[in-house]
């Protein structure tokens, strides 16, 4: 059929029909990828080409809905579905929207948001305005993704989604004094102290893998250096020592503007283990144990500790998503799926 002879009623119907089809692909995509992730906690599944990781479910969920869907949701729908098999979804989540209980709607009545509930609600503030303004008119530019504002005091601002990213941990660098943090891609570290226009922050990038965790080792007797642990989505565990020379703290002297620097991680060294078969949902140093501990939901390598080696490795059915240590009681308690274990 032509572009001509397809009228309004016909078009309509086909991107009907089109939808649909497109539902029930994604369907067969979320239920193949539940399948997989069952048998490989089960430790039944042989890993191949047809294996669907973040980057291949990414792919056909824009190819089935188009480039409009948004990364973050697809994201958080794929983080979902892999960390709890017997999590119920529903397909508009995948476009920021959800379907709660009628007692849960009620309950939001009073909430800013009473039109749509969305998967994501975001206040932005303005710095350039001290007093409290008020939104007078807003545009949002579809093909540009940005919305313009503007206020009763006169600021015009353009609130920008693309180069978004989730700040998936933080810590604190005790010997550089400084904040780290860590997004999908990249470990930021940030002068915490500075303030305004006088920002001082190094991103370091690319990663290889989707950092989950991080967490500084405080063993360190160096007054110029710390060392970073870090999990990612692909079970490894990552060491990256920090310098004050690698930033150049002691040689910045414009202190009147925003510093931004980006640094290249092939120029830092960077040593990573693989340690579980799934994503590393925390790491944290245990100064007592003078090791580090490290966990997943992954069910044959759930929790391990270990320093350069690993020491010691526990399984636990449906992994482990999160754990601490009693230095008095010299316990560690992991938590799973509704089971504590010590």
């Amino acid at each position: 059929m032509s572009d001509k002879d397809c009228d309004k009623g016909s078009c309509s119907a086909l991107d009907v029909a089109h939808f649909k089809n497109a539902l029930k692909q994604f369907q067969k995509l979320v239920e193949k990828k539940v399948t997989q992730k069952t048998e490989e906690r089960l430790g039944l599944y042989v890993k191949d080409d047809d294996e669907i990781d973040y980057d291949k479910f990414h792919e056909t969920v824009q190819a089935l809905f188009g480039p409009e869907i948004k990364d973050y949701n697809v994201k958080a729908f794929f983080r979902k579905i892999s960390s709890n098999l017997d999590a119920k979804t529903e397909w508009c989540e995948i476009f920021g929207y959800f379907i709660v209980e009628s007692d849960a709607v009620s309950s939001q009545l009073n909430e800013e948001n009473t039109v749509f509930l969305v998967s994501q609600k975001q206040q932005i503030t303005h710095e350039g305005v001290k007093r409290r303004d008020v939104i007078k008119g807003i545009v949002k530019v579809p093909h540009l993704d940005f919305t313009v504002t503007s206020s009763q005091k006169g600021v015009l601002t353009i609130f920008n989604n693309q180069d978004t990213a989730w700040v998936t941990g933080c810590d604190f660098l005790t010997q550089l004094k400084r904040v780290v943090a860590v997004t999908e891609r990249t470990v930021i570290v940030w002068d915490y102290k500075s303030k305004g226009s006088q920002s001082n922050c190094f991103v370091i990038k690319p990663m290889e893998n989707g950092l989950l965790c991080v967490c500084t080792v405080t063993a360190s007797d160096h007054l110029a250096k710390d060392n970073i642990l870090m999990g990612d989505d692909g079970g490894y565990v990552n060491l990256l020592t920090v310098t004050s020379d690698d930033f150049g703290l002691k040689q910045s002297k414009d202190k009147k503007k925003s510093q931004f620097h980006v640094l290249d991680s092939k120029n830092f060294k960077i040593v990573k283990r693989k340690l579980h078969d799934d994503w590393v949902m925390k790491v944290k140093y245990i100064s007592d144990l003078n090791c580090f501990g490290s966990c997943s939901i992954d069910s044959i390598h759930s929790f391990v500790l270990g320093d350069i080696k690993p020491v010691k490795e526990f399984s636990v059915p449906k992994g482990v998503n999160a754990f601490t240590y009693c230095g008095k009681s010299n316990v560690i308690v992991t938590g799973g799926y509704g089971i504590l274990n010590i």
